[in-house]
């Protein structure tokens, strides 16, 4: 926490203020970025305060729509990423063109890329983090920023399920939902699917091929999401779909992008994969982890990596 004050001392610095986020970003992402970018609006309505990133929120569009940022903003200015652990998946390569660079994170420190940096990667979101910053700092804590921060919290602890739920967690949801915001119409955004996203995730199960280990994969290709009218972004509807399934350890779903290439997802019940994830252009949690995939070749291999951390786990727990 003493870095808390160290990040509020550059804030007061600078007169523009760039927020980043991760690329395909999750509610976490969006409402880290979001949270923050809307307390500081309220506490500094002199600064210009903006929020960058591909337009590319997709299903999530509630949480948050970003500006528009051009290069010349960056000139003098100040910029902070949340949620994004390395320069790969930062939205909006223009990130480093700032002043000074503030990383505020709650994955593995694998690249250590900041000026000045607050990583806690026993928090179960980034927008726990920011709302910590924003509450130890006496910040403005309205609907406004409470709403993208509470969905932040809501969607990477998967409902306070995942096991780096803590106490501290419910306290700070508790502070959130004080604020008034309406925690039912935010749950409902995050499970609500569309009828050919409830297809798609049919479509998953049918697909799904599992190994005796108990690890599993489905591909969703170009083809599919096509025919069935859903694009790229919203195919995250499907990620937790395999994990319904009792007999599922871990898992990869491999979503094929227009370049013909593949965004790769893991989820796991135990086996630890953010390392694997780290291997191919990716990386997150222990148990929640993203990557990328140039073909079929690399999709083989990682499920062959992925069965094999699969068996070893049950070795040690069964």
């Amino acid at each position: 926490m003493n870095t808390f004050p160290k990040i509020y001392e550059k804030i007061k610095q600078y007169s523009t203020i760039i927020l980043h986020r991760h690329t395909s970003p999750d509610p976490d992402a969006l409402g880290s970025q979001a949270g923050l970018a809307r307390s500081l609006k309220l506490k500094f309505p002199d600064k210009r305060i903006l929020c960058a990133g591909e337009n590319d929120e997709g299903d999530l569009i509630w949480i948050n729509e970003m500006d528009k940022v051009t290069a010349s903003d960056y000139q003098g200015a100040l910029v902070i990423t949340t949620d994004t652990a390395n320069t790969a998946r930062i939205a909006n390569k223009l990130y480093d063109q700032g002043d000074f660079l503030i990383k505020i994170d709650h994955h593995p420190d694998v690249e250590p890329y900041a000026d000045l940096s607050f990583v806690d990667d026993k928090a179960p979101a980034a927008s726990e983090i920011v709302a910590d910053f924003i509450i130890a700092q006496n910040l403005p804590l309205t609907k406004e920023v409470a709403y993208p921060l509470y969905a932040g919290i809501v969607g990477d602890t998967g409902r306070f399920m995942y096991p780096e739920t803590s106490t501290h967690t419910f306290l700070v949801v508790a502070k959130l939902a004080a604020t008034g915001i309406n925690i039912n119409e935010i749950a409902r955004n995050i499970s609500d699917v569309t009828f050919a996203q409830a297809k798609l995730q049919a479509e998953v199960l049918e697909y799904m091929k599992v190994d005796a280990s108990g690890a599993a994969y489905a591909i969703l290709t170009q083809d599919t999401l096509t025919k069935l009218g859903i694009d790229f972004n919203e195919a995250s509807c499907t990620v937790s779909t395999p994990g319904r399934i009792k007999d599922i350890i871990a898992w990869n779903v491999f979503v094929e992008k227009p370049d013909k290439t593949f965004r790769v997802h893991y989820r796991s019940k135990g086996p630890v994969i953010n390392e694997l994830a780290a291997k191919h252009d990716g990386g997150g949690h222990a148990l929640a982890s993203g990557a990328n995939a140039k073909d079929m070749a690399e999709v083989k291999q990682i499920f062959a990596e992925l069965v094999q951390v699969t068996k070893e786990y049950r070795k040690t727990h069964e």
